[in-house]
């Protein structure tokens, strides 16, 4: 009788692909300097809008209107930080998101389970915590979508302020999570913060999104064509009622993101390479600027605690998100015979789950639109925001410093190049040719020693 046949256990959070962990390193890069101006960004504006002789001229900024009116665009400086400048950012997610699905892991079903249903989990979790705790302190329920958020810059800048040196499947893991994460908040957006509707104007953004894709398929070129229809798209889309960052993540969605014959990298590849650094340096940190500026005080602080608003809030970041990821992480992997790598530990992913906690800049997008009504209690949620985000980001500096020697050594192994022919050596195991060159290299160091081994034997001997 023939032995039952097994289906091979997957590793979860194994090592990438040499062209994924590129390409992640590369997003990663990016992300990881404008999370430091995203940071630099929000402590100014702290100062800014805390210190009592500079307090007017921040709300002087913010508040500055201008554009044509004509149009139905004549908004605050911090009304287009957040309207126009995070259609940058969301343009940004939806290219990444259609390279994961086309190009990178999520592209394999059962590679992509694993993210996707973390990342669900990791907005679920932090919902129902914030809507348990408004229900049982009488509080509004309205902000349940502010604690669903991750925020990828903020947590790689704590990663470099840290100095803390993650293996590149926990990154890739943490990248996935946070595109996942940015899709299901656009959703988000579009279906529960949409008020009014305007079909002339949504007709005429599908319209100029069409037309958007046919001048892609046909391959026509040039930034003068479509920087002018985008910035169409996007006054259409924001005059419909509809969020404009909707238009933003539709267009990303539209590149195309796998190569042809003959292509090195995909349109959708080049275009955010040359966009990403915009988002992440300029984009990103004025929305932080104009929407982080909040009053803080030890009574401010102390009320974080004591309303059931700005509670769930903070609840949701710091619980929700981090049970939330790890609980969906472990309950994939026990079902879908995925192991865990054998470099890393549960610890690890705990860690990660509560670095996730950062929930910056979409959280306080998602502040802003719960409770654009009422000023005093948009403020408290921003407040409570930060303090979530601080309070996860001191968690995972905590036990990610505890096993910082193990991710050091394993991050030096993904980087060790012995044969310098620019490809790391442990993607070169399988290659006959690499210990060829390796014995090659090992034969002449041998040469070498014996060389001065008889040498200082002859000094020796006179």
């Amino acid at each position: 009788m023939s032995a039952p046949r097994t289906s091979p256990v997957r590793k979860a959070l194994g090592r990438l692909s040499l062209p994924e962990r590129t390409f992640v390193a590369d997003a990663l890069r990016t992300e990881t300097v404008g999370g430091v101006l995203l940071l630099i960004a929000a402590i100014a504006a702290l100062i800014w809008a805390n210190i009592p002789a500079l307090h007017h001229s921040y709300e002087t900024v913010s508040h500055f209107h201008l554009g044509p009116g004509a149009l139905g665009l004549n908004l605050s400086i911090a009304h287009w930080a957040a309207d126009g400048l995070l259609a940058v950012f969301f343009f940004v997610a939806g290219i990444e998101l259609k390279r994961e699905l086309v190009a990178g892991d999520l592209r394999d079903p059962k590679a992509a389970v694993l993210p996707v249903v973390a990342a669900l989990c990791g907005m679920a979790v932090p919902a129902l915590v914030y809507t348990l705790t408004n229900l049982a302190g009488g509080g509004s329920t309205q902000g349940w979508a502010v604690p669903t958020a991750t925020d990828i810059a903020f947590a790689l800048a704590v990663l470099a302020v840290i100095g803390t040196s993650l293996p590149s499947a926990l990154r890739a893991f943490l990248l996935t999570l946070a595109v996942v994460d940015d899709l299901f908040a656009i959703l988000i957006i579009a279906v529960f913060f949409t008020a009014r509707i305007d079909f002339a104007a949504l007709g005429g953004a599908v319209l100029g999104l069409v037309v958007f894709w046919l001048l892609l398929r046909k391959g026509v070129r040039g930034w003068y064509v479509y920087v002018p229809l985008a910035l169409v798209i996007w006054a259409l889309m924001y005059n419909s009622g509809v969020h404009a960052t909707i238009a933003g993540v539709a267009m990303g969605l539209m590149l195309r993101c796998t190569t042809h014959k003959g292509e090195q990298h995909s349109p959708g590849e080049r275009i955010e390479h040359l966009v990403r650094p915009l988002s992440a340096g300029l984009a990103v940190p004025l929305f932080a600027l104009f929407s982080a500026g909040v009053k803080v005080s030890g009574g401010a602080l102390g009320d974080v605690f004591g309303k059931p608003e700005t509670l769930g809030v903070v609840l949701g970041l710091v619980v929700g998100k981090t049970v939330g990821i790890f609980g969906g992480t472990w309950l994939t992997a026990r079902f879908t015979r995925a192991s865990l790598s054998e470099d890393l530990a549960w610890g690890d992913v705990f860690a990660v789950a509560s670095l996730a906690g950062i929930g910056f800049t979409v959280s306080l997008l998602m502040g802003e639109l719960a409770f654009g009504g009422d000023a005093v209690l948009t403020d408290e949620v921003k407040t409570a925001v930060l303090v979530g985000s601080l309070i996860s980001a001191l968690c995972a500096t905590v036990l990610l410093k505890i096993r910082n020697a193990r991710y050091r050594a394993l991050c030096a192994d993904e980087e060790r190049d012995e044969d310098l022919d620019g490809i790391p050596d442990i993607y070169e195991q399988d290659d006959p040719a690499y210990h060829l060159r390796m014995a090659e290299i090992y034969d002449r160091k041998a040469a070498d020693h014996r060389r001065i081994a008889a040498e200082k034997a002859g000094q020796a001997a006179r």
